[in-house]
């Protein structure tokens, strides 16, 4: 028998190029594979409608996100208020299929007596106020500024609106400890879920270093920029950094590095041969928030793997599996013992004990399961 869910998206998740767009679509391919027969929520704005999503869910609503800058002066959070649309409200009432709400951003309507009546649970891909803070901190455009703490403070004052699901299913230890202090037995631990059924690294040597995300995020850009100015340019070693939409001032430096090259927008097939054949990857974070979903694609698809603390901190992601260093010169150290370093076996299997352990997408589908299924 079927069982029917409800999952609100706050983006189009396909393709699924980046964090949250990977979760979320990962999540849906995993529920259909467990039996769940999927009508699927999803706000249009930067990207558009895609006919693969057919594939896994049997039914598809597009809503047009508001971006009218009116929303900014509004009590509720910016990224709630434009995605209210009242269409969404009675497609979730037609039926009694519980709901999954992707994030804080697609609550609205969780505080209506019917839809707080269902099983309705919430998705949290972070502790939006303390991402949106943190944001603040590394953002230099004043506007901007204003506007991440502006949303962080009515973030943290709308979130009581969780006390109306019926679970919070936290994305990582740390953002799970904080939910379960503050909505008790309502938050559980879920994992990322991502594309990746086993481990496929391959053993030997690359030829590079790669560091690898959005680089339109400030957060992404300032880590690329530490590795430029800090690391590799006191290094031989070759550096590629890739990702979508570098700033100008991101590509001035690396023009003039000889050993770092820049690889801009790739598709999904480049980036992923990228990952395969670097031999070291290099992910620093200066947030401590969520997951980071490009740190389990080089656990699951590259060799070494160098970070610090941050980037592991609150996850379920022990250091035995990865190489750690937290200032320039410990980085500059690490790689330097690394490259001489073939990627083995005996490292593969380390990691696949531990993966196995805790993001298994269809040991994580069965667990969303069972908290929707309870009564």
């Amino acid at each position: 028998m079927h069982k029917k869910i409800h999952i609100v998206s706050f983006d189009v998740p396909w393709p699924a190029n980046y964090g949250g767009a990977i979760d979320v679509f990962y999540k849906i391919k995993s529920l259909f594979e467990i039996g769940y027969k999927i009508h699927l929520h999803c706000f249009v704005y930067n990207r558009q409608p895609h006919p693969y999503l057919e594939n896994y869910c049997e039914k598809i609503s597009y809503y047009e996100r508001n971006i009218s800058k009116s929303g900014l002066f509004k009590t509720k959070p910016y990224i709630v208020i434009s995605r209210r649309d009242e269409a969404l409200l009675d497609n979730l009432n037609a039926d009694d299929a519980p709901i999954l709400f992707e994030g804080l951003h697609t609550t609205y309507f969780l505080s209506q007596h019917k839809i707080a009546a269902k099983r309705s649970f919430v998705r949290a891909h972070n502790v939006e106020h303390d991402y949106y803070r943190l944001l603040s901190q590394s953002e230099t455009n004043l506007f901007k500024r204003y506007y991440y703490l502006s949303e962080a403070t009515k973030l943290e004052h709308y979130e009581t609106v969780l006390n109306n699901s019926a679970g919070i299913a936290s994305i990582s230890e740390k953002d799970f400890n904080y939910f379960k202090s503050r909505f008790d037995d309502k938050a559980f631990l879920l994992p990322a879920f991502h594309p990746y059924n086993k481990i496929i690294s391959k053993v030997g040597f690359g030829t590079f270093a790669l560091y690898h995300g959005n680089l339109a995020v400030s957060e992404n850009q300032i880590a690329a920029l530490f590795l430029v100015n800090e690391v590799f340019s006191k290094l031989n070693f070759p550096l590629v950094i890739a990702g979508h939409h570098p700033s100008l001032e991101l590509k001035k430096i690396i023009a003039s590095n000889n050993n770092i090259r820049l690889f801009a927008d790739p598709s999904e097939n480049e980036m992923n041969d990228l990952i395969a054949d670097a031999h070291v990857h290099v992910l620093p974070s200066f947030q401590s928030t969520g997951i980071k979903l490009k740190l389990l694609a080089a656990l699951y698809a590259g060799r070494h793997l160098l970070v610090n603390d941050k980037m592991l901190e609150g996850s379920t992601i022990p250091f035995k599996i990865v190489t750690c260093a937290n200032s320039a010169e410990s980085f500059i150290e690490a790689i330097k013992v690394l490259e001489k370093k073939a990627f083995e076996e005996l490292d593969i299997k380390k990691r696949s004990d531990v993966l196995e352990t805790y993001f298994s997408n269809n040991k994580n589908a069965l667990l969303l399961d069972s908290r929707i299924s309870s009564r």
